[in-house]
């Protein structure tokens, strides 16, 4: 069975929310954190997993990447904190 991810991800000092999808977590974080994708993730320096949730097909984790795109920062920001209050990046590559 293959996994699919709905994430948020930030710069060093959690002034921007990137949100995404993936079915690869740790390639796409690998990918943000080394700038090997221009564009906007890049260019504001997005480099830090805050907040994932896995799901059993791409159809639920895109639904779920829409709503959290639609909703306003102050929302992403307590969704983020629910599970990870000091931002902490949930993805330290070796």
């Amino acid at each position: 069975m293959r996994n699919y991810y709905t994430y948020i991800a930030t710069n060093k000092i959690n002034t921007v929310l990137y949100t995404g999808v993936t079915n690869d977590l740790e390639r796409r974080i690998h990918e943000h954190k080394n700038k090997l994708i221009p564009g906007f993730t890049s260019k504001y320096n997005i480099n830090k997993l805050v907040w994932y949730e896995n799901f059993s097909s791409p159809e639920e984790a895109i639904s779920a990447e829409k709503k959290i795109k639609g909703w306003v920062r102050a929302k992403k920001l307590n969704l983020v904190k629910s599970i990870n209050p000091n931002f902490n990046d949930l993805l330290i590559e070796d």
